[in-house]
């Protein structure tokens, strides 16, 4: 099975994940990275992930979208920000050719668990297949915990 692992990370914590499946998986790994590097200061970077998702801006993206027919699953990481996927993994998910695609979200929280990400990411993703979400609270993500979540995804390499 072809996999891809697309993530946005801002503080790594979700990188680690994405680099943690991609190794249970044999996956590609695509970072997702917005022209515009959101602010460092954790206080400044929540405050503008809030504004950002009650107006649904979606940032640009530096990263090319890449042609998703060459894969049989495509894992979507994301940070839980205020209960949502981050603003670049909802550009992501609506700019990309996901029609048919089989989607398997991750997210990490800091204690929010995963919110309303598969929902949201449902409604971002039109026409694409979401599976059930890995939720992984800071960066204790472990690889027993990811092999579960495959097995229940009936994810096979």
């Amino acid at each position: 099975m072809k996999t891809l692992i697309v993530y946005y990370s801002h503080s790594g914590t979700t990188r680690r994940l994405a680099e943690l499946i991609a190794k249970e998986t044999g996956g590609d790994l695509l970072e997702l990275v917005p022209e515009t590097a959101y602010p460092g200061d954790y206080n400044t970077v929540v405050a503008q992930a809030k504004r950002e998702l009650q107006s649904g801006f979606r940032p640009a993206l530096k990263t090319a979208l890449p042609d998703l027919s060459a894969y049989d699953m495509v894992f979507v990481g994301t940070p839980n920000w205020w209960s949502s996927p981050a603003p670049p993994v909802l550009t992501f998910l609506e700019q990309a050719d996901i029609k048919g695609v089989q989607i398997a979200p991750f997210c990490t929280h800091g204690g929010g668990g995963s919110g309303h990400i598969r929902r949201d990411m449902e409604k971002a993703g039109r026409g694409a297949a979401i599976l059930p979400e890995l939720s992984v609270y800071g960066g204790s993500g472990k690889a027993a915990d990811i092999q579960k979540w495959l097995k229940k995804i009936s994810f096979t390499k």
